[in-house]
């Protein structure tokens, strides 16, 4: 791809891009949220019709005329947001517009006899053809759409945030696979923000920043804190800042907490002026106990103390109680992304935004713009949807939701997952400056416990840490006490 430029009205999304990728190379493709990634793979694969440049495939020009297109001509596209019909089987899935016939009726033994074959190529032979995705596993249904486009004879596959809700053992299959398809002479882009895993199944990569190319080189030989400088365009420092701070008053006390499953057993106190965190395996208990915190399912024995108050509750009681949550699955369970950011913003706290129950959208957005200011959150305006967003301005939102409704205590399931490097940066500043409270505002310093699966960000940010293994959570130990090992192998049951 030489040259590519793409505009929307004012917008420059693309200004002059260039990347290439030969057969049999894993190439990553890396930058922050709104670096032009997503724009440039729907050039790749059909979506948009560049404004200049050209493309090549094999040495021959190609100008993809839409997606089917694209396929066609062997380039297959791997979103992070799986695009499958859940409802048809696995095989009715690989074979998609592409279904073998005879005299105009489904050839169901060929369709049967290819979907086998693909299946097996990416390591799913014990899987019926016949199997309705939705009865698989998102790392199975993964491997399906991998499936398809082995089976259209693909030559260039773009794999787009293909970890983002794997487990590691699914991403050591993954990548055993994404080998595989290398050594097959498929060329292969691969966009993550997870640096340790660019530099594990990539040989080099290349560097968008602000619709431009601003940096190549070989994956191996590159430091970290030199792609993230590329990224950002600027050396960041202190990736994990965290204040001296000494704990204050307890804020949640949770004794012998059991949910319906999950968790099975739970105790800890959190203090103001503290980041606690919970690490632990995908399927641990932790989500469930944030859950089970916030009212969101139902407690089966202990208790959860705020302030004087232990007894049952639901989220509008734990709100005015002082205690909001961010929510791990922004897109479904954090945000209403239809709605506006001030909207998103104020939800939790409409009252003094209108006389009486009545709500005006000028007072919304006189109470959302000092958020929008002060974290920030980069939108045209308050009255932006939800969902122009990049992943780290919607979950700078879902944050923001909490300073506005004032909580005391912030749950956070999985902050950063799925954001680029320097809106995570921005957001550990931000739970930073949380739990120290700032005295020239008035604001009192909050008490914060996130879970997180990525264990450099919980020893970057967090006083002390517990970790969840099998419904059961340990002793919270200070952050010193902690490493890497210890902290995967007390996830694992063998502390």
């Amino acid at each position: 791809m030489r040259g590519i430029r793409k505009s929307f009205g004012a917008t420059h999304a693309l200004r002059g891009v260039a990347i290439s990728v030969m057969p049999g190379e894993v190439m990553a493709l890396v930058g922050e949220n709104g670096a032009g990634k997503s724009t440039l793979m729907k050039v790749l694969s059909g979506a948009h019709a560049p404004d200049d440049g050209s493309l090549s495939l094999d040495g021959e020009d190609y100008a993809p005329k839409n997606p089917l297109h694209a396929r066609e001509s062997g380039v297959a596209m791997i979103y992070q947001e799986l695009s499958l019909a859940p409802h048809l089987s696995a095989m009715e899935n690989i074979l998609l517009g592409i279904e073998p016939s005879r005299r105009g009726l489904i050839n169901w033994r060929e369709m049967r006899s290819r979907a086998t074959e693909a299946l097996a190529a990416v390591g799913l032979e014990d899987i019926p053809p016949e199997t309705p995705v939705n009865r698989l596993p998102i790392a199975q249904q993964q491997l399906v759409e991998i499936a398809r486009a082995v089976a259209l004879n693909c030559r260039v596959l773009v794999l787009d945030e293909p970890t983002s809700s794997l487990t590691a053992k699914d991403i050591e299959k993954l990548f055993a696979l994404v080998r595989d398809l290398a050594a097959k002479d498929i060329a292969i882009i691969y966009i993550s923000h997870f640096l340790e895993e660019v530099q594990a199944i990539s040989q080099r990569f290349t560097v968008l920043r602000d619709g431009e190319t601003v940096g190549e080189g070989l994956s191996q030989e590159a430091p970290e804190e030199e792609i993230i400088a590329l990224m950002v365009g600027r050396n960041v420092e202190d990736l994990y800042p965290r204040n001296e701070r000494a704990p204050g008053d307890i804020a949640l006390e949770v004794d012998q907490l059991a949910g319906m499953l999950k968790p099975v057993s739970a105790s800890l106190e959190l203090r103001k002026r503290e980041v606690l965190g919970i690490a632990g395996l995908v399927g641990a208990g932790r989500t469930e106990f944030l859950d089970t915190l916030f009212g969101l399912e139902p407690v089966a024995s202990g208790t959860v103390t705020i302030g004087t108050y232990s007894g049952a509750a639901e989220p509008a009681l734990r709100w005015s109680q002082g205690m909001g949550m961010v929510s791990e699955d922004r897109k479904t369970q954090g945000l209403a992304l239809g709605l506006s950011i001030a909207d998103n913003v104020t939800l939790p706290k409409l009252d003094g935004l209108g006389p009486g129950r009545l709500v005006f959208p000028s007072q919304q957005l006189n109470a959302c713009d000092p958020w929008i200011e002060q974290i920030p959150i980069k939108c045209r305006s308050a009255h932006q949807p939800v969902s122009d967003l990049s992943g780290g301005n919607q979950q700078k939102v879902a944050i923001a939701r909490l300073l506005h409704a004032d909580v005391d205590i912030l749950l956070l399931d999985e902050p950063t997952r799925g954001i680029d490097v320097g809106s995570k940066a921005q957001i550990y500043q931000l739970i930073d400056s949380l739990a120290q409270g700032d005295s020239k505002t008035g604001r009192e310093p909050k008490a914060v416990l996130i879970v997180s699966s990525y264990i450099p960000e919980l020893l970057g940010i967090c006083d002390r840490i517990a970790v969840m293994c099998r419904g059961q959570l340990s002793d919270a130990k200070p952050v010193e006490d902690w490493d890497e090992h210890q902290l995967m192998a007390t996830a694992i049951g063998q502390e």
